[in-house]
Formats: structure tokens, sequence, C-alpha cells
């Protein structure tokens, strides 16, 4: 399960990560992005863009760690 906190959030901009989180298929969270004005449609487009760096840096923290035990599985094979 991916779990992270989007930080600098005000509370309408929460509230919005919120419900896209909640749609079960992308094609939902952009029907729901199309319901919205202007304004909170952008804020939408940045949230996700937000979310999709926050998921990218936890899997990259997950490599980093996989690398460390590699190089050390590594030594102890030597």
């Amino acid at each position: 399960m991916i779990e992270f906190e989007l930080q600098g959030l005000n509370a309408r901009q929460r509230m919005l990560a919120d419900i896209m989180w909640q749609l079960e298929e992308y094609d939902d969270v952009q029907a729901f992005i199309a319901t919205l004005p202007d304004r909170e449609a952008c804020e939408c487009e940045s949230i996700i863009e937000m979310m999709r760096m926050a998921i990218v840096e936890q899997c990259y923290d997950g490599v980093q760690k996989l690398d460390a035990a590699k190089s050390v599985i590594d030594k102890i094979r030597k």
C-alpha cells in the first residue's frame, strides 16, 4: 500500500487531494476535475503531480535501501 503525506496544502487543497485519492480510476479523477472551476482544476493537476513525485520519491527511497543491502550481500559472498 502506498502511503505518503503532502506537505504545505491548505484546507481546500487537502480536501481535493482526499477526494481524488478516494476515486478508484484515473478516469474518475479526470471526470471529477472536469466538473471544477478552472482554479480548482489547476490545483488538482498540481496536487496530482505532487502525488506522483511523492510516490516516485518513496519508490526511490526503497531502491536505495535495496542497493545498500545488495552491496552488503556482495561483500559477504566475496
